[in-house]
């Protein structure tokens, strides 16, 4: 039976995070709100973005480079006031968390330390149709260590029916390559299909075949319940401009597990990585931080951290729990109206079981891409804003922060009108 419109907005009205969509500045349509379904590629603006990046402003113009020890929000220690909140966000011990450069660059930076490829042990496991930014990296990074990524790259194919993979699949190529991987690199949330993985498990896995287990959490940052340190993972990044509301091209994050915080691994290293303590000493020797600071190269960009506290605030408030309990509601609700409703022109790739999917659902339509375009397209014009991947995807996320329930009808009720020529 399909969910009812009277449903949907009994269930807005009796949402304990229905408050929040208004912290947020909603694009227009033709004078109403969009149906914004593209948190996973964009989200959107915090209304207190502006006021924290004036402040920092505001300083800078009133104090100069007094601003690193007087202003408001200090810039010296700037980087820290983003520590606990991006702990939380990731289940991870404060220490083992930075916010630095960007998602592909922090990748290889840790790469630089965890990818250590012998003769014997010279490849990397990834999951076939990978994004192509963590597919360069780590054909670049086998390159660069004199490897062939022809023989020394390792792409898991899907085993599921729409492209999604098993963790049978998982632990069959590790049984028979573990003893020649060096790393695993996964995603925490695959982009196109939406599955989300069991890192946990994955990490076990791995470091059962002496592998090195780290992953790309750019879909998973703010979408799923993390515990990056409890899980065991070695290292991760993500970045912080979807789920994480932190603007387009916004400060990425990092973590280094905490037994790995003083070891002697290989780095490349930059100033704002030696030891605080020391630090303004100017001495040639580099002493790293201990934990992920030490993988810092260059001072933080705090207009770039600015928008990211004030978005770690609203997380903090709302909680994961209550997020993620939310958005496990939210997709089951768009599941259940697409089984209803649309089950004739829209085909859930996503996972079913709510442990294997964040907010993300992925969709193929019936009849194939010039149709999934034209539906794409169609719903732009109505104000439904989704994204769209290469070859067949349509990918709408309902983001707990700020979508309702009753925008999923609204996206349903457009299927509807363009299935029935409307």
């Amino acid at each position: 039976m399909s969910p009812t419109l009277d449903q949907a907005l009994a269930l807005d009205a009796a949402d304990p995070l229905y408050d929040f969509r208004d912290r947020f500045h909603i694009p227009q349509h033709h004078g109403e709100d969009q149906a914004y379904f593209c948190g996973n590629s964009l989200g959107l603006q915090p209304r207190a973005v502006r006021a924290a990046l004036v402040q920092e402003l505001d300083d800078w113009a009133a104090l100069g480079v007094e601003a690193h020890f007087r202003g408001k929000h200090p810039w010296m220690p700037y980087h820290n006031e983003v520590r606990e909140g991006l702990a939380m966000l990731v289940g991870a011990q404060a220490s083992e968390v930075v916010a630095m450069n960007s998602l592909t660059a922090n990748l290889h930076f840790l790469m630089v330390s965890f990818y250590r490829p012998t003769r014997e042990r010279p490849a990397i496991l990834i999951e076939a149709g990978a994004f192509p930014s963590d597919r360069y990296g780590v054909e670049s990074q086998i390159r660069f260590h004199g490897f062939d990524p022809a023989t020394d790259l390792i792409e898991l194919e899907a085993d599921e029916p729409g492209g999604t993979i098993s963790m049978a699949a998982i632990e069959r190529v590790l049984a028979e390559h573990g003893h020649r991987i060096a790393l695993v690199l996964w995603p925490g949330v695959q982009y196109r299909t939406g599955q989300a993985f069991d890192l946990k498990e994955i990490v076990r896995l791995g470091h059962a075949q002496g592998c090195v287990v780290g992953f790309d959490l750019a879909h998973g940052a703010g979408n799923l319940r993390l515990a990056l340190h409890d899980s065991g993972v070695d290292f991760a990044a993500w970045c912080h401009y979807k789920y994480c509301n932190a603007g387009p091209g916004a400060v990425a994050g990092a973590f280094v597990h905490e037994r790995h915080a003083r070891t002697e691994r290989p780095r490349f290293a930059g100033w704002w990585g030696h030891d605080q303590a020391t630090r303004f000493r100017m001495g040639p020797q580099f002493q790293p931080t201990p934990g992920a600071d030490g993988w810092q190269l260059s001072n933080p960009p705090i207009l770039a951290l600015a928008p990211l506290r004030v978005s770690l605030e609203l997380f903090a408030e709302a909680g994961m729990d209550r997020l993620r309990a939310k958005s496990e509601k939210l997709t089951a609700h768009l599941e259940a109206l697409i089984a209803a409703r649309c089950a004739d022109v829209l085909d859930v790739v996503t996972p079913s079981n709510p442990a294997r999917r964040g907010c993300q659902l992925s969709l193929r339509v019936a009849g194939g891409r010039a149709r999934g375009r034209e539906l794409f397209e169609y719903l732009e014009t109505r104000g439904i804003v989704g994204d769209w991947r290469e070859p067949d995807v349509i990918r709408i996320s309902p983001v707990p922060l700020y979508n309702r329930y009753a925008d999923l009808h609204r996206f349903v009720d457009a299927v509807e009108r363009w299935r029935d020529g409307g």
